[in-house]
C-alpha cells in the first residue's frame, strides 16, 4: 500500500469524499472510505464492479485531488466554474457529463425554494458526482443505496437522482398547490389579506425553478440517439423515461405559474374594484356637499348687502334652496354609477 492510501487512514476527508459506496454485480451498495476508494480506484477488481464517490467542492484539495487521481474529461472541470448552470446530460469523449440544478437540503423544513448545483461524470466503472451544499436527491439517493437497493450501472444511478429530483419538485409543487388553493378559497369568500404578496413569491420561486430545473433538449436529444457504446440498452430506456416524467413535472411546475398569475390579475382587479368603489363614494360626498358649501360661502361673506338677511323667512328659503340643488346633484351623481356599472 502506498502512502497515499495510509495518509488517506489517518484522514479520512483528505479529499474531500463525503461518502463512496462499491458496487458489485447482485449486491447491494457497499460504504467505502476514502483509503478504500483510492485502492479500487488503482487497482481495479471485477470489471462489472462500479463506483460511486460523493465529492465535497468546499473542500480545498478536491478539485486537484480530481485532476490528479481521475480521468475525468476538460468539460467537467470547464462546469464547474462556467456562468451558465442550466440542467443537462451530455455525451463527452467516452463518458456523461452531467449538471444538475437541485434543492439545497435544509435540515429544518422539507421544502426550500433555494437552489444549488450538482455536477456528475458517470463513466462504465465510475459515478463521480461533486457539490458545494447538501442536497435533497443526493440525499434521497444515498438513503436508497443504504437500504439495500441494487443498482447495475453508473447511469441507473443518475436515472434514479433524477428520478429523486422529481419526487422532490413534486414535493414542492404540492405543497404550493395546497398554499394556492387556500388563498383562491379566500378569494372566493371575498377574504384578501396579504395574499398577493404570498402568490408573487411563490409564482418567483416556481418560475426560478423552472428556468433552472429543466432539462436542456438538445443536449440529451443528442444523448439518446447517440448514446456512448457503454451504455446498455436497458439504461437507455430508463433514462428517456426519467426524462419524461421529469417533463410533465415540469409541465406542472408552468401549469401552477399560469394559475398563480391568474389569481393575481383575479386579486388585483378585486382591489381596483374596490378603489373605485371607494373613490365613488369620496365623489358622491364631495358632489353632495358641494351647494350647501358655495352656499355657505356666499352668505358668510361679512359684507353689506347680504340678501334675505332682513327676511323673516330667510333662513328656510336658503334651506330649500341647498336642498334642491343636493337633490339635483345627488341624482346626477347616481344617475352617473348607473352609467358606470351599465
Amino acid at each position: 500500500m502506498n502512502h497515499s492510501i495510509d495518509h488517506a487512514h489517518q484522514d479520512p476527508d483528505l479529499f474531500g469524499l463525503l461518502y463512496g459506496f462499491r458496487f458489485l454485480p447482485g449486491e447491494k451498495g457497499q460504504q467505502i472510505d476514502s483509503a478504500t476508494a483510492l485502492q479500487c480506484l488503482q487497482q481495479p477488481g471485477d470489471p462489472q464492479e462500479f463506483l460511486w464517490l460523493h465529492l465535497n467542492l468546499a473542500h480545498a484539495a478536491c478539485e486537484r485531488w480530481m485532476q490528479a487521481h481521475l480521468e475525468l474529461p476538460e468539460e467537467f472541470f470547464e462546469a464547474l466554474h462556467e456562468g451558465s448552470r442550466s440542467t443537462r446530460i451530455e455525451h463527452v469523449d467516452s463518458a456523461l457529463l452531467a449538471v444538475v440544478n437541485d434543492v439545497v437540503f435544509n435540515f429544518s423544513s422539507m421544502v426550500s425554494s433555494d437552489i444549488s448545483t450538482l455536477w456528475v461524470c458517470a463513466r462504465s466503472r465510475l459515478l463521480i458526482s461533486a457539490r458545494l451544499q447538501p442536497l435533497h436527491s443526493v440525499d434521497k439517493l444515498r438513503s436508497s443505496v443504504k437500504a439495500g437497493e441494487h443498482f447495475r450501472s453508473p447511469l441507473e444511478l443518475l436515472v434514479h437522482l433524477l428520478r429523486d429530483q422529481g419526487e422532490v419538485l413534486t414535493q414542492i409543487v404540492r405543497k404550493t398547490s395546497l398554499s394556492v388553493d387556500h388563498i383562491e378559497d379566500q378569494l372566493l369568500s371575498s377574504r384578501l389579506s396579504t395574499n398577493r404578496a404570498e402568490l408573487g413569491a411563490a409564482r418567483r420561486v416556481l418560475v426560478r425553478l423552472q428556468r433552472l430545473l429543466a432539462l436542456e433538449p438538445g443536449s440529451l436529444l443528442r444523448l439518446l440517439n447517440r448514446p456512448p457504446q457503454w451504455l446498455q440498452k436497458e439504461d437507455v430506456k430508463e433514462l428517456r423515461k426519467s426524462t419524461e416524467e421529469f417533463a410533465l413535472i415540469i409541465n406542472d411546475l408552468t401549469a401552477l405559474g399560469e394559475r398563480i398569475k391568474l389569481l393575481q390579475e383575479e386579486i388585483a382587479a378585486n382591489l381596483n374594484e374596490q378603489s373605485n368603489r371607494t373613490l365613488f363614494t369620496l365623489t358622491v360626498v364631495t358632489v353632495l356637499a358641494l351647494p350647501i358649501n358655495i352656499i355657505a360661502g356666499f352668505f358668510g361673506m361679512n359684507v353689506g348687502g347680504v340678501p334675505l338677511s332682513q327676511d323673516p323667512e330667510g333662513f328656510w328659503i336658503l334651506v330649500a334652496l341647498v336642498a334642491t340643488f343636493t337633490l339635483i346633484a345627488g341624482r346626477w351623481a347616481f344617475r352617473k354609477r348607473k352609467d358606470l356599472m351599465n
